[in-house]
């Protein structure tokens, strides 16, 4: 759960293959019992849901942020890092951390990005803050854009030129119908059935060989995605929140409703590795951004 989504009434976060992606995720009840509220035994691992083909957040090779945290997590409590691989699309949850077969133990006990508030886990307190953010080839028309509002204040037949890739179910689409630049925008799906396919695509396939001119997607792609493409050089423009369109958002932990102790203990790591965290998200790139980046509310 790692990229955030609108839904109609209301904001969340999902890949952005969830990841994105943002977080309209249709889960159905698994039964009783299936959220245990007995104390666990001993840990013999840190047992990790993931997708396993979603950088920058996570993949079978451990090379995503989410990987990294869980090993940083894993050494400070002396314990081996296991990895429950189940791609972030619809049921992701009831997959991965609800999923119990009758006399077997769960697979994996936590998930290691989720929007703070999303509902389908106990959360933990945020460990990181980002925004959407645009995208654009250097030396191309846009080097003058550092803001929104410098993007929005380019000539009008410029901007009416340019095609803007956006997920769908995301805060872009929103913000490109405020804007009057609907039918600049080229929409791309946020759950897409190939499990090959990852979000950053958009980036590193199609906006580095401009099939389009902008991107906008959630912030870790963005940094990310725009560090791996070397040719073209590209900027990315971290965008702020405006009344109606919620860009930032806050990113924490997800565990099984019911083990309060497990959950306290993720948070007491969250406080005594941040340093190691907040490195983490710097290397990637990760547009890190703080409270004022939210809307004023009218």
């Amino acid at each position: 759960m790692t990229q955030p989504t609108r839904t109609p009434g209301k904001t969340a976060h999902s890949r952005c293959k969830m990841r994105l992606g943002a977080v309209a995720v249709a889960l159905s009840t698994v039964g009783a019992g299936a959220w245990s509220q007995e104390p666990a035994p001993p840990r013999a691992a840190l047992r990790v849901c993931q997708d396993p083909n979603n950088l920058p957040f996570s993949n079978t090779r451990a090379e995503g942020i989410e990987n990294r945290i869980a090993e940083v997590f894993g050494k400070a409590l002396g314990l081996p890092v296991t990895y429950y691989s189940f791609p972030q699309r619809l049921a992701f949850i009831r997959n991965t951390l609800r999923f119990k077969l009758p006399d077997q133990d769960y697979p994996c006990d936590i998930v290691m990005g989720v929007p703070a508030g999303y509902d389908q886990v106990s959360v933990t307190k945020p460990y990181y803050r980002s925004t959407y953010a645009l995208v654009f080839a250097q030396g191309k028309g846009l080097d003058t854009v550092k803001s929104a509002d410098d993007f929005l204040a380019l000539d009008r037949s410029k901007l009416t030129a340019l095609r803007i890739g956006i997920y769908d179910r995301s805060p872009a689409s929103e913000w490109l119908s405020r804007h009057g630049l609907v039918e600049q925008g080229v929409p791309y799906p946020i759950m897409n059935p190939d499990p090959q396919q990852y979000p950053g695509e958009i980036i590193e396939k199609d906006l580095a060989a401009g099939k389009i001119d902008v991107a906008i997607v959630w912030g870790p792609i963005a940094g990310f995605f725009a560090k791996r493409v070397k040719t073209p050089a590209l900027t990315v423009v971290p965008l702020k929140s405006e009344r109606g369109v919620k860009f930032d958002y806050q990113m924490a932990m997800g565990v099984r409703y019911g083990e309060r102790e497990w959950k306290q203990q993720i948070e007491g790591l969250l406080e005594s590795q941040n340093a190691e965290i907040q490195s983490i998200l710097k290397e990637f790139g990760v547009p890190l951004v703080d409270a004022s980046y939210e809307a004023a509310k009218p």
